[in-house]
């Protein structure tokens, strides 16, 4: 009779993302003010595995507690870097080829679902009441946008962010399956 006291985790096999080092996936925080939305984004980048945190202008960055608090230690491990200039960081991205995708409802912006991204990404987040600033949308490779079926059309910043995060982990996984 096996033991009801077994953690789950401690009898599951190898899964699908075990093959998965690191996602290859960028975030990019422009002028988000919250440092629980900032500690939020730290926690799932780590929870993902992403490649790095980019904090860019008045995005709050550790050491702070709030900051700490929700991030439960992931700002020791998850890699980033702040910048006063978002469009300087972009701009490196893409010299280094990455798909620089806004993460932003717009009139050209694609359903996340129908998005195929091309690896690596860096997805660019802004203000939690005003968005993504012009000049760094007119910058983005692409556009996408969370489906919303309510009426408030729009979800916190880190719960976006989780979303997206996941969703590329997702479609990164299916990726190196297809591609074996």
């Amino acid at each position: 009779m096996e033991d009801s006291r077994t953690p789950f985790l401690a009898t599951q096999s190898a899964t699908p993302y075990d093959e998965i080092r690191q996602l290859p996936v960028t975030v990019l925080l422009d002028n988000v003010r919250s440092m629980y939305n900032t500690g939020a984004f730290f926690r799932t980048a780590d929870a993902c595995g992403v490649e790095k945190l980019l904090l860019a202008g008045i995005t709050p960055r550790p050491p702070k507690h709030a900051i700490t608090k929700t991030a439960l230690g992931a700002e020791d491990t998850v890699d980033w870097e702040h910048s006063w200039d978002a469009a300087r960081l972009i701009e490196d991205l893409r010299t280094r080829e990455y798909e620089v995708a806004a993460i932003e409802t717009s009139a050209h912006a694609v359903d996340l679902f129908d998005w195929k991204p091309r690896f690596p990404v860096c997805v660019v987040f802004g203000h939690e009441t005003d968005g993504i600033r012009p000049e760094l949308l007119a910058l983005c490779d692409t556009h996408v946008r969370i489906p919303m079926l309510g009426r408030k059309h729009s979800l916190n910043v880190a719960t976006a962010g989780g979303v997206m995060l996941y969703e590329l982990l997702r479609k990164y996984r299916r990726l190196k399956e297809h591609s074996r």
